[in-house]
């Protein structure tokens, strides 16, 4: 009996001390969260500082908790709307003294969501408010956010070169060869090239011919808004001839890039905080460096988006149009539809906006956005098209119910086309003695079969939907812009446009920002655009959900607003390793997608090119810190 009474007293010991452990990660938990909550109460007299450590997109994914916990949280995204927003709102308070852009782990964005914070930077300056912008070095987007700024600073130990949109990719015919894959590709278009990594060992003419024409449109519209940013700048001969401008500084960098105009100051940390506290004031007693500060998310709280006034509706599809439910930053084609469906069926929306912000991906699931959208106009809403970074191919499919389509001069957009990628492993089998064979009963059993290879009859059905199905998606444009099908079909055959060049065709109707579509969908609404008000009909997180996000936050949050010189980022060196990181992260996802992808795709391949990390997807840098974690790096 004693030992059953011992055992039993454990057992109840066990269970108190789980239950206290509870507790304690409860309240910890509790109070990480009301700790990182945002205050906009604490607003002071400062600098505002946007430490855009991360990477800006039109939606931000769903981050993981877990991860951020463990430490492998991976790179920020800060939603665009959110920067200008906050930009605009620090022009015209007195509580901001100055603005800082801290570029140092800043990761890029697309052109035209750069180009749009660019833009907001620049209407804080003409103001008359001190913008200071600084980075150990900055890449091409980084750049054309500090060529806005007042005061361009740069780590005398750094400085900056730019390489320009395109570079190189991988193509995996060679490899797909060796191993005896047989990559079936049924598409139509002849500058379709999301296929070409996979039957080719090089670009096609077609491909190139395209790519450098929307190469050379995004360079020059980023050329031209650097240079009316700072005039002064010789951007021309820094890019045309780098190493004769760094030669003669003896090779020092930061010194070329003064003396090319680039930057005002050559500067540490140290120098820069002190500079900045000159400005915005610095309280006694702190190091030296220090400056009064304004934090981003505080800042945005206490500065919200308008909310009175008539409900126009904004539905976003951000990123690659995926089959089924897919968290933010993925455009599942069952959540948006979803999300959509119920805002017009509980919110009282006059008008619909559709941000778009995608380079394709799923015909199928494109086409159920697209059935979603529709039913915003059957029930009279006016659908106004807002295109962000990207519209391209499956993106453009969901733009064609729109009623006026909205772009910037750098979006990306166009790539009428689809295609399908089936990988059957015949050869590879049979390289190590494995054979298949049964009995089948019509043309189709076991078709497409991946062990023996597809046959003829199959072959014909499948190129046979691709076909029907760019008919179909000729149709629609067709209908949509009021062009005849020959036209599109002329246009099409999945060739990218820029923006600008899209509506000198007839793809767009009209340069602006989701803004201007906004206003335009009240006034299509019979609606005063100043007196109505976005609502964005989107997924919100659930109490857990926060809870844990806010505790992972929190860890990391400090309590006071007084700025520090924060640790510096990579010199030009480490930005090229992290540019080569992407590219095997591009390997792992183009590896995968050949696996895996549904069989009929409407997405841009050439869209990559002018993203973040070297076009490196968010689920592909996924895939890279699981392989570097199974083999222990």
């Amino acid at each position: 009996m004693k030992l059953v009474r011992g055992a039993w007293k454990l057992l109840v010991g066990i269970k108190d001390a789980l239950v206290l452990l509870f507790m304690l990660l409860f309240f910890i938990a509790l109070f990480a969260i009301l700790s990182a909550r945002p205050n906009p109460a604490a607003v002071r007299d400062g600098a505002l500082v946007l430490n855009i450590d991360g990477m800006i997109v039109e939606q931000p994914s769903e981050a993981d908790p877990f991860a951020a916990l463990g430490g492998n949280e991976g790179p920020r995204e800060y939603r665009m709307r959110d920067l200008v927003r906050a930009l605009d709102a620090a022009k015209g308070d007195s509580r901001v003294k100055a603005v800082v852009l801290d570029l140092d782990r800043f990761m890029g964005g697309y052109p035209a969501a750069v180009a749009e914070v660019g833009e907001a930077v620049a209407r804080v300056r003409a103001a008359g408010k001190p913008v200071l912008a600084y980075a150990t070095g900055y890449t091409d987007s980084g750049y054309l956010l500090a060529a806005n700024a007042s005061e361009v600073w740069v780590n005398p130990l750094g400085g900056t070169l730019f390489t320009g949109p395109g570079g190189s990719r991988l193509y995996y015919k060679g490899l797909i060869d060796k191993l005896g894959v047989t990559t079936h590709v049924y598409k139509v278009g002849k500058f379709k090239s999301a296929v070409e990594p996979y039957i080719l060992t090089g670009q096609s003419p077609e491909a190139r011919e395209a790519n450098e024409a929307l190469y050379g449109a995004i360079f020059g519209q980023w050329q031209e808004a650097v240079a009316k940013a700072r005039p002064k700048a010789r951007i021309r001969e820094t890019i045309t001839q780098p190493d004769m401008v760094v030669a003669a500084a003896n090779g020092d960098i930061a010194l070329a890039n003064e003396r090319m105009g680039l930057i005002d100051k050559r500067g540490d940390r140290l120098a820069f905080g002190k500079r900045v506290a000159e400005i915005a004031g610095a309280d006694a007693g702190k190091p030296a460096g220090n400056f009064k500060a304004i934090k981003l998310a505080n800042w945005l709280e206490a500065n919200p988006a308008p909310k009175t006034g008539d409900a126009v509706g904004v539905i976003t599809v951000a990123g690659e149009i995926v089959d089924g439910k897919a968290g933010p930053g993925t455009a599942g084609g069952d959540t948006v539809s979803a999300l959509l469906l119920k805002g017009l069926a509980e919110k009282k929306l006059k008008a619909l906006v559709v941000r778009v912000d995608s380079p394709g991906g799923s015909a199928l699931a494109s086409e159920r956005i697209r059935q979603a959208i529709l039913q915003a106009k059957a029930q009279g809403l006016p659908v106004v098209v807002s295109m962000g970074s990207l519209a391209a191919s499956g993106g453009y499919w969901v733009s064609t119910p729109g009623d006026v389509i909205f772009a910037e001069p750098n979006t990306i957009t166009g790539s009428i086309g689809i295609f399908g990628i089936i990988p059957t492993f015949e050869n590879t089998l049979a390289k190590i003695g494995v054979t298949s064979d049964g009995v089948k009963t019509t043309p189709l059993t076991s078709q497409p079969d991946f062990y023996a290879g597809t046959n003829e009859v199959t072959d014909r059905i499948l190129q046979s939907g691709i076909e029907q199905g760019y008919r179909r998606f000729v149709g629609l444009v067709s209908q949509s812009r009021k062009l005849t099908p020959q036209r599109v079909d002329e246009i099409g055959q999945g060739r990218v446009w820029d923006g600008g060049t899209a509506r000198q065709l007839g793809l767009v109707d009209r340069f602006g920002n989701l803004s201007d579509a906004v206003a335009e969908a009240a006034k299509r609404a019979k609606l005063d655009p100043a007196k109505v008000h976005a609502v964005y009909l989107e997924k919100q997180p659930s109490w857990f959900e926060q809870l844990l996000a806010g505790f992972a936050a929190g860890s990391g949050e400090e309590e006071d607003e007084e700025a520090a010189p924060a640790e510096s980022g990579g010199d030009i060196y480490a930005r090229i390793a992290a540019e080569r990181r992407a590219v095997f992260g591009q390997a792992l996802g183009d590896a995968k997608r050949l696996a895996t992808g549904s069989s009929m795709q409407a997405r841009c391949l050439e869209c990559g090119a002018f993203g973040p990390a070297a076009a490196t997807m968010r689920a592909d840098a996924r895939l890279i810190d699981l392989v570097l974690a199974r083999i222990g790096l």
